[in-house]
C-alpha cells in the first residue's frame, strides 16, 4: 500500500499531534476505532508491552495451560484474587469519555476494543465489540454457567482464609505478581451450578475469539472510511488483522501509540504519545 508522509512528531511537539489527530477526525466521518491496553494505562491498568513491543515481565497464562492443568488454573486465580480488586475499582479516564463523545456524535462504524476491563462502556460507549471478552464475568468450561467475577470473588476469599495477598505488579487481566508462594495450597472453587471449571470470560493468550465478535468487526470495518489505533502496540493477531486488512483495502490508519507497533509500514499516520492526553486535548471529555 502507498502511503502518505508518517506523522512521527516527538513527544515535546504535543500540540502537533494534537492538531494531526483532529485534522484525521475532521476527514474521516466513519471511524472504525480498534483500542488496546495503552488506553487503559491511565485508569491504573498496566499495559503488557515496552516500547519495542516486549513483555513487560512474564507472558500471561496460555488458553490450553489453564484449561488442562489444575496446578496453573491454581496459580492464576490465586493471582486473580489480589489482582481483582484494583481492576474492579478501575474507571475511565479521559480518553475512554473521549472516544464515547465521538460516538454520541454518530462518527463511529464500530469500537472494537482488545480491553478486558469494560471502561468503554463505563465511559458510555454502546454496541462495544469487546474482542476479548469482559473481565468481570467468569464461565463455566462444563455448563456453560455465566457468573458475575464479584461472586466468584467472594467465593474465592471464602475458599482461601488468610491467603498472602503481597501484590507487586498488577497486570491488564487482573493477574498480578505475587511473592514466593505455595500456590498447591490455593483451593479453586467450583462452578456454583454444577462444580465444573470456572474460567474468567475473556480469550487468554493461545485461545480463538468467538466467530460472532470478529464478523461484528469485519462488518465495522467494512462500514468505515478510516481506522485510528489508540494504544495498542498491535502484536496481537487478532487486532492486528484489521488493520492489516484495512491497508490492503486502502484506508487511512492512524495510531496514536508510544513506541513500535506491529503495523508501522502499514500505517499512514503515526503518533508516538500518550493515548489519552492526545485524545482528550483534540477532543476533550465527549
Amino acid at each position: 500500500m502507498s502511503t502518505t508522509a508518517v506523522d512521527t512528531a516527538p513527544a515535546s511537539a504535543r500540540s502537533d499531534n494534537v492538531a494531526a489527530l483532529r485534522d484525521f477526525i475532521d476527514a474521516h466521518r466513519r471511524l472504525f476505532v480498534l483500542s488496546g491496553a495503552g488506553l487503559s494505562v491511565g485508569s491504573g491498568i498496566p499495559d503488557y508491552r515496552d516500547r519495542q513491543g516486549g513483555w513487560k515481565g512474564a507472558t500471561p497464562i496460555q488458553h490450553q495451560a489453564f484449561i488442562s492443568q489444575h496446578d496453573k488454573r491454581q496459580r492464576y486465580w490465586a493471582r486473580s484474587m489480589a489482582g481483582w480488586p484494583p481492576v474492579a475499582r478501575a474507571r475511565p479516564n479521559a480518553g475512554h469519555e473521549a472516544l464515547a463523545g465521538l460516538g454520541r456524535r454518530e462518527q463511529l462504524s464500530l469500537l472494537v476494543t482488545q480491553n478486558v476491563d469494560g471502561l468503554h462502556q463505563a465511559a458510555g460507549s454502546r454496541g462495544v465489540v469487546d474482542l476479548h471478552g469482559r473481565l468481570d464475568r467468569v464461565v463455566c468450561l462444563e455448563c456453560g454457567n455465566r457468573i458475575h467475577r464479584n461472586e466468584v470473588q467472594t467465593a474465592l476469599i471464602q475458599a482461601n482464609a488468610g491467603w498472602l495477598t503481597d501484590a507487586d505488579a498488577i497486570r491488564p487481566d487482573g493477574d498480578i505478581e505475587l511473592g514466593d508462594v505455595d500456590y498447591s495450597r490455593f483451593n479453586v472453587p467450583g462452578c456454583p451450578m454444577c462444580g465444573g471449571v470456572l474460567k474468567p470470560d475473556v480469550v487468554f493468550f493461545g485461545g480463538s475469539v468467538p466467530k460472532a465478535r470478529v464478523e461484528r468487526a469485519w462488518a465495522g470495518l467494512r462500514a468505515s472510511d478510516a481506522v485510528l489505533v489508540a494504544g495498542s502496540s498491535l502484536m496481537v493477531w487478532s487486532g492486528f488483522r484489521f488493520v492489516r486488512e484495512a491497508a490492503r483495502t486502502g484506508l487511512p490508519v492512524m495510531a496514536i501509540n508510544y513506541g513500535k507497533t506491529r503495523a508501522d509500514d502499514l500505517l499512514t499516520h503515526k503518533i508516538d504519545d500518550d493515548c489519552v492526553e492526545v485524545l482528550e486535548a483534540a477532543l476533550g471529555h465527549g
